[in-house]
């Protein structure tokens, strides 16, 4: 349980989940669903991998650091509600740092999972190079939105130059994957 109001957003099934977003709720937002969306890009990037030939000598080092992310980036999404609830409900620089450092992360992450989704793209298996490009248009659009974000709430901070460049990492990381993948 996340709070005495709702459910940890891992908790819910994939409907409750999918009903919960279009729902007129404050949360689960975009940084919450940018969060999600990392977890599920790092999990085709770690699962095209897995899928590589045993021969490839980083098959495990990927595996492992997509799982690594995946795991990091998962508590974001209920992380990133709590800081907006709180800072809808004080706007305080406490909670505006809150709601700017969450999505700095969650686009520091999906630039690190793009950038391993060209790899598997890259060096992995051919059959599965399609679901390492999708893992890396994922995490592409996250940094995104993280970086939209963080630029929303802190203008003038130096993390909004910082964010954007993870955005731009992760679009040239997935346009690189998917140029593999034709």
């Amino acid at each position: 349980m996340v709070s005495s109001e709702r459910p940890s957003f891992l908790d819910l099934s994939l409907k409750e989940l999918l009903d919960a977003v279009p729902a007129r709720t404050p949360a689960p937002g975009g940084g919450a669903v940018a969060a999600i969306a990392v977890s599920l890009a790092a999990g085709l990037v770690a699962m095209a991998a897995r899928f590589a030939a045993d021969e490839w000598e980083r098959r495990a080092e990927v595996v492992g650091r997509a799982e690594e992310l995946r795991a990091r980036v998962e508590p974001l999404a209920d992380a990133d509600a709590e800081a907006y609830g709180a800072f809808m409900a004080e706007r305080s620089e406490a909670t505006v740092e809150r709601i700017v450092a969450i999505p700095f992360e969650i686009a520091e992450v999906a630039a690190e999972v793009a950038e391993l989704a060209a790899l598997v793209a890259a060096e992995g298996n051919p059959s599965v190079s399609g679901d390492a490009a999708a893992g890396g248009d994922l995490a592409a659009a996250s940094a995104s939105i993280g970086a939209r974000l963080v630029a929303l709430n802190a203008a003038g901070d130096a993390r909004v130059a910082e964010a954007n460049g993870y955005a731009d990492r992760a679009a040239a990381s997935a346009r690189r994957a998917e140029k593999l993948d034709d």
